[in-house]
């Protein structure tokens, strides 16, 4: 058994700015036996009336599973020979500083990493198996109850069971990468065992659910010398480690101990160290083939990359990090915040699933932390945390069908309110007078406008760092007097107001002109996260602490709800809901849940206690008011796990910084936006602009003019077109900056509306479909590899909209390709020109103002869009 050991690096000020990856276990490669008696060389098993798994003795065996309408194309395969389950007993470590974690892989006790199939048995619902004779048969698994674990499985399902082993125990120190064989071993030391099933079930016709479930590990001691001495030093390092864990660590699992016990006088050559107190192991691995060519695309919502080949994929939500590798921005985070720069891998919203472009599909179940190590060309290791692992495998024939199947499991989001998508949304902040005077100035330039998005509605103040939110949730009446008046004006002329709010609460004894104290509330009402001492748990934030709503406590949910339903009785009809990713992984829940696991699935109760408060208060209003499309409510958040497209209705990308660069600017907002879409995610957007100013002596990343016009351009072809002000408003260009902005402001907003017709399409298209509204040109594309390289070159909007953003300074011109398997010509909507050729790349000129835009020729929505675009006077 291994521990989760917790270090805070909350109040270090000087860090290494170049931090190395985090260590992490090797990958695991083993042997597989098979048990000839029960195997033939060629043998094909049922799962369900859809699916087929083939057995086969070629290369030394092999596994694959395939859909019945398809036989020819493997689903998922193992490797040739080679174990398909291993575990093992490692500690890890969770380094922690402000939203950001590091999760470190440390000594590593023991692997099993060779595995016997001992029986593969088909299981039929009528099966005397289910009940008394499979009990006995799995007795040596952790308490499986078949029948509860096939409740509503399509029958038959397959069961897999055997054993892994390993006869060498591990040097105390893992590598950070390299495969098994490069690991040193020592000598004489007790061999381990363990017993395993897996389980194969059809879900419906396009899934099929696997489970893995590790049994207790079994410790059996080399013959040569005195079997007494080697107890005693096995139990003494037992003892140890036993104690290491009484310190202050924190564990996967609870600490449950080794018992040795010796044989009788006959077998005294051997002496079997056994866990007759439920030792468990804490890492689970799940290895199987892949293709050289095979491109990997999904987990969530990533930054910095479309295909993940080569990479180590980490799935834990985190803050995402300022500059995530860009420089110079990255070191001077890194150095005045431990790891606040992130890397290539940290996002707020990361998914455990993928899709390949050989239309292959999984994802897990569960919120263990887990890794997906792409870094072999044949093959596939998912590492997780835990003794057990459990998903799903897709089938689909087309990007579009996986994405489907997936999302009609996990969820899908509602119809927005049409309100909030038919014109800008304006972020801004500075009181009352300051929303009426950009008000007059946005309806002299004629500027659409859906709602003003105030986040500075709780009022600010100073802090070490600057100006910062109050997180008390309730009107500022100083900041923002005449409160009710300015957004009953606001909605006269069909123009909501959104705010903001997030599940952490600070301490308010020093705002004057407050009328709740909601931190001192929750603290009575015992509903924040606790520290290990059983106290409110203090979470550092930028410059100042907060406490953090236990969303697993039962009085929580109904507490904020009442929070927002005052907010709402104002007449506010949207908001932010920030923040979730943060739960510190030594926190104490009212649930007693692991905080490993808790962590990960913040995220989405976080997003389930809005929307549960949205439907409540729709089917709470009468007659007419509650089919009033224009009082619909929305809200949009950054954190998200797995099943957040259920409960989200709307997700913005976080903090960009206010730069051109890859990894954490503008260009990174296209990867995100499109990552996430083929995630399940299909209603996402980015600040207009970016959010992350730097104003140091040295550094300096300010908003330049240029930027701004340019995401102007490319959010006007999102789904929200929703401007931010920036952490440092003062040092950004602002769209009501000079003539020039609001005027290219008003422009693209107006390029926005005229697509409105077809946005509506797109969004009930999402909520049926899960479809994204912004599109990889993977998702329709699929047979054209030169599209598979793309990242943030490109995208679709639908299928009838080709948009290739100018993502860098100065420039005037960009290439557009126009993708194989096409068959329509694209017509440049600023020219009328059309490129028919396909599978061509064009040079193409794109000056500030005209991005370069390309509907489908002859097409009813590219044809719909100009006439729009000529009504409104911008062609």
């Amino acid at each position: 058994m291994s521990s989760l050991k917790t270090t805070k690096k909350h109040h270090k000020h000087f860090n290494n700015p170049f931090p190395s990856p985090p260590p992490s276990l090797p990958f695991i490669q083993g042997n597989l036996l098979i048990n000839s008696k029960i195997l033939s060389s060629h043998q094909i098993f049922s799962i369900g009336k859809d699916f087929q798994l083939l057995w086969s003795t070629k290369n030394g065996g092999v596994f694959s599973i395939y859909h019945q309408s398809q036989p020819a194309r493997s689903l998922w395969c193992t490797i040739p020979g080679q174990a398909f389950v291993s575990a093992a007993v490692a500690e890890t470590e969770v380094e922690e500083s402000r939203g950001s974690f590091a999760v470190k892989d440390g000594d590593v006790h023991f692997v099993c990493d060779h595995q016997t199939v001992e029986d593969v048995r088909v299981i039929h619902e009528s099966d005397d198996f289910l009940d008394a004779e499979g009990h006995d048969f799995l007795s040596g698994y952790l308490g499986l109850d078949l029948r509860k674990e096939l409740e509503g499985a399509e029958f038959p399902v397959l069961l897999i069971t055997g054993s892994i082993f390993s006869k060498r125990k591990m040097k105390k120190r893992v590598h950070n990468s390299g495969i098994y064989k490069d690991i040193t071993f020592e000598t004489n030391v007790p061999s381990v065992s363990a017993r395993y099933w897996v389980l194969f079930d059809q879900k419906n016709s396009n899934q099929i659910g696997f489970q893995v479930q590790i049994g207790q590990p079994e410790f059996k001691l080399p013959q040569r010398g005195s079997p007494v001495g080697r107890y005693r030093r096995l139990r003494g390092k037992l003892r140890r480690f036993r104690k290491k864990k009484a310190g202050l660590c924190w564990f996967f699992t609870r600490p449950r101990g080794f018992v040795a016990v010796t044989s009788s006088e006959e077998e005294l050559g051997e002496l079997n160290v056994t866990s007759s107190t439920s030792t468990e192991f804490n890492k689970v691995c799940l290895t199987y083939a892949s293709e050289g060519n095979e491109r990997f695309f999904g987990f969530g919502e990533q930054f910095s990359h479309m295909d993940f080949k080569g990479k180590r994929v980490p799935i834990f939500v985190q803050e995402q990090g300022i500059g995530r590798g860009d420089q110079p921005v990255t070191f001077a985070a890194n150095l005045v915040s431990y790891r606040a720069g992130g890397d290539w891998s940290t996002t707020y919203a990361p998914s455990p699933f993928y899709m390949t472009s050989k239309m292959r599909s999984l994802y897990l179940e569960g919120y263990n932390y887990s890794v997906f190590d792409l870094t072999k060309q044949d093959r596939v290791q998912v590492q997780i945390h835990g003794n057990a692992v459990q998903g799903r495998i897709l089938h689909g024939n087309t990007p579009t069908e996986i994405i489907e199947h997936f999302t009609e499991t996990i969820g899908r989001p509602p119809v927005l309110p049409e309100w909030l998508i038919s014109g800008a949304v304006v972020g801004m902040q500075g009181g009352t007078e300051a929303v009426r005077r950009i008000w007059d100035e946005l309806t002299n330039y004629k500027v659409p406008i859906s709602a003003f998005w105030l986040q500075d509605w709780v009022g600010q103040r100073e802090t070490l760092i600057g100006s910062q939110l109050w997180w008390n949730w309730e009107v500022d009446s100083t900041r923002y007097q005449g409160w009710q008046q300015l957004v009953k004006d606001l909605s006269a002329h069909s123009i909501k107001v959104m705010t903001y709010c997030n599940p952490c609460l600070a301490p308010t004894d020093e705002k004057p002109n407050r009328m709740r104290n909601l931190f001192e509330e929750a603290r009575k009402l015992d509903i924040l996260v606790k520290d290990k001492n059983g106290e409110a748990y203090m979470i550092p934030n930028t410059a100042f602490d907060v406490g953090m709503l236990d969303l697993t406590h039962p009085l929580t949910a109904s507490w904020f709800k009442q929070i927002l339903q005052e907010m709402v009785d104002d007449g506010v009809r949207g908001w932010m809901a920030d923040f979730g990713e943060g739960l510190p992984v030594d926190a104490t829940l009212y649930s007693g849940e692991d905080p490993i696991s808790a962590h990960n699935r913040y995220a989405e109760l976080w997003a389930q206690i809005n929307r549960e408060f949205v439907e409540e208060w729709k089917s709470n209003r009468v007659g007419k008011e509650k089919e009033d499309p224009d009082e619909a409510l929305v809200f949009f958040m950054r954190a998200g796990f797995r099943d957040s497209p259920k409960w989200g209705m709307l997700f913005w990308e976080g903090d960009q910084m206010v730069s051109w660069q890859a990894n954490d600017g503008i260009k990174s907002a296209v990867v995100g936006l499109l990552s996430s879409g083929l995630s399940g995610y299909a209603f996402n957007h980015s600040d207009i602009g970016g959010y992350c100013s730097i104003n140091l002596p040295i550094i300096k990343y300010r908003r330049s003019e240029e930027l701004l016009m340019r995401w102007m351009e490319l959010n006007a072809f999102t789904i929200v077109f929703r401007t931010h002000e920036g952490n440092k408003p003062s040092s950004n260009s602002q769209f009501y900056s000079n003539e020039r902005t609001l005027t290219h402001f008003a422009r693209f907003a107006k390029v926005y509306k005229a697509w409105k017709f077809y946005r509506i399409q797109l969004v009930k298209e999402a909520a049926q479909k899960g479809l994204p509204i912004c599109r990889h040109l993977f998702l329709h594309y699929p047979k054209d590899d030169k599209v598979h390289s793309f990242s943030y070159q490109q995208f679709l909007v639908g299928t009838e909209i080709l948009v290739v953003p100018v993502l860098d300074k100065g420039r005037k011109n960009v290439k557009a390709y126009f993708p194989a398997g096409e068959s329509c010509s694209w017509q440049h909507i600023w020219t009328g020109k059309l490129y028919k050729k396909q599978g061509s790349e064009v040079w193409v000129d794109a000056p500030l103002g005209y991005p370069a835009v390309f509907v489908k020729a002859g097409s009813t929505v590219g044809e719909t869009f100009m006439e729009n675009l000529r009504n409104l006077n911008i062609l």
